[in-house]
């Protein structure tokens, strides 16, 4: 009932967008293209200077031709729905984290390979490499959907009312995280007690303390006030939180071809844009979380050495559901 009543929503907000001279137009040879454009999160994070950034090039370049409406808190729905949506050419453009589109596309699962980035920069290094993002386009185009870029969040850390400096901490943690297979196994695997549940939830589920412990990049913990019921920030960064620029194909392929390359050419910027926003808020989130309270602990890297020898088994289930090749395509990516 919830999906049907979001997918009306959508389509309610279409039709008024049209009645105001804002609606998606599909014509090939129409030179004014209207957008839908959808995240999940709040207008204070790296998501939303994404998705901005791309529709402010898209209309600088096409001479105000390409203008967009930007829907944001999940008034489009949640990344499921917006999935359902993209696939279905009730939404355009999206941007959200891979994690749950695995769902849709299993094979999304390799950017779930735990502690597989020893830094941000060897990750996109390697999620830029043209043959590993080949590969992850055509899973994309085989869903119906235009992968437009990957920026990102930087890397996902546990925050947490226990102190954690080692393995032994971690032993019988509650802690939340999406539902998804090889995240649940991961945190079995260094010996939490993981509790998939709804992102809208965890911010109360913390406070009367359903969970001990939960796991996002700084930037999402900040702009949710997690940290607020938190005493920890545990810097495990088991995880690059990634972020697609996603379209759905069944709008990308009424583009012109000119249309196509400002598409493509605004992608790039606004990829690049993102990562540098990524970057300089890294310190400013800090800042705030340790002025409340929060204590920011590192990890010796025998802990971390020991978290990733003990989620090996993680890395065997995802080769069994996305093939070898896609896994050593990337491997190769993150070692050239």
């Amino acid at each position: 009932m919830k999906t049907v009543l979001k997918s009306l929503m959508v389509g309610l907000l279409m039709v008024i967008a049209v009645g105001c001279g804002g609606g998606s137009d599909s014509s090939t040879n129409a030179s004014t293209v209207r957008l839908n454009m959808g995240i999940d999160s709040s207008e204070d994070a790296v998501t939303y200077l994404y998705v901005k950034k791309f529709s402010e090039l898209l209309e600088e370049k096409s001479g105000g031709d390409i203008t967009s409406m930007i829907h944001v808190n999940g008034s489009m729905g949640s990344d499921r729905e917006m999935v359902e949506s993209l696939q279905a050419g009730s939404l355009d453009i999206a941007v959200m984290t891979t994690a749950p589109q695995v769902n849709f596309m299993p094979k999304l699962a390799v950017f779930d390979l735990p502690a597989v980035f020893a830094n941000v920069e060897v990750a996109r290094k390697a999620l830029d490499n043209p043959e590993f993002n080949g590969k992850v386009e055509k899973i994309y185009a085989d869903a119906g959907i235009t992968l437009l870029g990957i920026a990102d969040q930087g890397f996902r850390t546990m925050s947490s009312n226990v102190k954690v400096q080692s393995m032994a901490d971690m032993k019988g943690i509650k802690i939340r995280t999406m539902e998804n297979p090889y995240h649940l196994n991961y945190w079995k695997s260094v010996g939490a007690n993981p509790t998939p549940m709804a992102f809208s939830e965890l911010y109360i589920g913390l406070q009367q303390g359903m969970v001990d412990a939960q796991e996002n990049p700084y930037e999402t913990i900040v702009s949710n006030k997690l940290y607020e019921q938190q005493k920890y920030v545990i810097k495990t960064n088991h995880l690059l939180h990634s972020l697609t620029l996603v379209m759905s194909s069944i709008k990308f392929d009424t583009l012109s071809d000119e249309n196509k390359a400002i598409f493509r050419e605004a992608a790039a910027e606004a990829k690049t844009y993102a990562r540098k926003m990524t970057d300089e808020r890294v310190s400013d989130r800090v800042k705030i979380m340790e002025d409340y309270g929060v204590e920011i602990l590192d990890l010796d890297q025998s802990v971390l050495d020991e978290m990733a020898k003990s989620a090996s088994g993680v890395y065997d289930d995802i080769r069994k559901a996305v093939g070898d090749d896609l896994v050593n395509s990337l491997l190769d990516a993150v070692n050239n």
